[in-house]
């Protein structure tokens, strides 16, 4: 039976509906499984994603041709049945299952199986051949209870607040600082979001995800208020004016590459919390072994680590070269490049 999806230069494709799943290329009719800027690209004809991800993509890329669905309902296009289902990445973010005459394959996008509570959490799909990432697909990924990481970032903000100094922690704008927002303790002082960020947060809150109170700095009329603040900011905010303003404060950030022994030192940062919204190795292992898939395709990330560990493991695996890897802001290429 001929492969449900295959690798071009546009994107993956599927043959038999003549359509791609997040394409880097422009296409005429795209699948897309989340907002993020390496798997929603303008230009494209026909755009269909899960529904609760359509302020996302609108915010993101304008007015756009786009069909939602449901999660878990079915649309048949060019006699390929198409559903969406959640991947527990961010706000939106879908699994692509397709079938076509009893054959089923998955195309999971970005996925973490820890549930957050600012988005959908991650279902496994059941499938024959399933398309996985690998970001941080090596053993060593192993990450704590996000409660606990929770604990740490409110335990900094607090100290720094009896200080007097502002809590800077610098994150992704989209899906980061919403998850941050969702998981501190919002009673420790006042939150300020960055200008890149506090767009997103309305989206989330439109979608009925409670985040506390957030400010723009210019909002702020009393400077005695950035002293105790909360500041999330995406990391091309780092040595700008906008961030001078808050004085003598501590810095931090939040990522996964965190856990990577001189990560914090590169990024000039007093303190490193490893938080992810991309799954571990554990996770990354429960996933594909829910799918009961004998096929994996491994894309973007630590690609050779997971193709011969899933096939000394039996199973039949390989890849797929994509362009996905990174946000614009967010430097995820340069640490992948630097330790791989």
């Amino acid at each position: 039976m001929a492969d449900l999806i295959i690798a071009r230069p546009e994107g993956l494709y599927c043959p038999q509906g003549n359509f791609y799943i997040d394409p880097w290329r422009a296409v005429e009719r795209a699948v897309i499984t989340h907002g993020h800027a390496d798997h929603s690209r303008t230009g494209h004809g026909h755009y269909l994603a899960a529904a609760p991800g359509a302020g996302i993509l609108r915010a993101r890329l304008g007015e756009i041709n786009l069909q939602t669905a449901q999660y878990g309902e079915s649309i048949v296009h060019n006699g390929v049945a198409i559903s969406l289902h959640p991947a527990g990445h961010v706000l939106g973010s879908a699994q692509v299952r397709l079938e076509h005459r009893g054959e089923v394959w998955v195309a999971s996008g970005d996925y973490k199986v820890e549930p957050d509570g600012t988005c959908a959490a991650f279902e496994p799909v059941r499938c024959d051949t399933f398309i996985t990432e690998s970001t941080f697909g090596m053993p060593i990924y192993r990450w704590q209870p996000q409660r606990e990481i929770f604990d740490d970032i409110n335990q900094w903000w607090r100290a720094n607040a009896a200080a007097g100094r502002a809590s800077v922690l610098y994150c992704y704008a989209f899906g980061k600082a919403q998850r941050i927002l969702y998981g501190v303790d919002a009673s420790i002082g006042p939150i300020i979001c960055h200008g890149a960020a506090e767009p997103l947060n309305r989206v989330y809150r439109e979608a009925g995800v409670a985040l506390p109170p957030t400010s723009l700095v210019t909002d702020i009329s009393d400077k005695a208020t950035l002293n105790t603040a909360l500041v999330l900011a995406p990391p091309s905010a780092g040595g700008t004016t906008w961030i001078k303003r808050f004085g003598d404060y501590s810095d931090a950030f939040a990522s996964g590459w965190m856990l990577l022994r001189g990560a914090r030192r590169r990024r000039g940062v007093d303190r490193g919390f490893v938080l992810s919204d991309h799954a571990d190795w554990p996770g990354l292992m429960q996933a594909i072994k829910a799918t009961g898939a004998g096929r994996v395709i491994v894309t973007h990330g630590q690609i050779g680590v997971m193709v011969r560990w899933l096939q000394q493991n039996g199973l039949e695996a390989g890849a797929f070269q994509t362009e996905y890897g990174a946000e614009p802001d967010e430097g995820k290429g340069a640490e992948v490049a630097a330790h791989a």
